[in-house]
């Protein structure tokens, strides 16, 4: 019962999400962090967090190949004029240094679950911005 409740929750979310889509990601500021659109420019330091055990344990159980960020690079900003929804770069509000990226994609995964037609959340953080309650 409990998982039909939240299942309809997200679905309703989801809706709300797509009957208004952006093309762009808004940006997000909070205390620390701005949340902003991805751009080139961050490739080196997505391939450097992508390449750190401590990031991708969980995720992928493996460093990425450069190759493999630079595709996510661009999925994260096609995926907003896609969908209407994606993935934000997270950076220090501050110093603007790299932190990991954030958001929700639609990635069609065959997965069981399967999600049907609620997004996917996911996030991944620089080792450095690990256990400071970013996420």
């Amino acid at each position: 019962m409990q998982q039909a409740i939240l299942a309809e929750r997200n679905r309703r979310l989801f809706q709300h999400l797509v009957a208004q889509p952006l093309k762009s990601p808004p940006e997000i500021l909070t205390e620390r962090t701005r949340m902003r659109a991805h751009r080139v420019e961050d490739f080196p330091a997505m391939t450097a967090m992508w390449a750190e055990e401590a990031v991708v344990r969980f995720i992928l159980g493996r460093p990425s190949a450069p190759s493999e960020t630079w595709s996510r690079l661009l999925r994260y900003i096609g995926h907003w004029q896609a969908v209407g929804f994606g993935y934000w770069a997270v950076e220090d509000r501050q110093t603007g240094e790299y932190l990991g990226d954030t958001g929700f994609a639609d990635y069609q995964r065959e997965i069981t679950p399967p999600l049907g037609n609620v997004p996917e959340a996911g996030w991944a953080l620089v080792s450095t911005a690990q256990g400071k309650g970013l996420a």
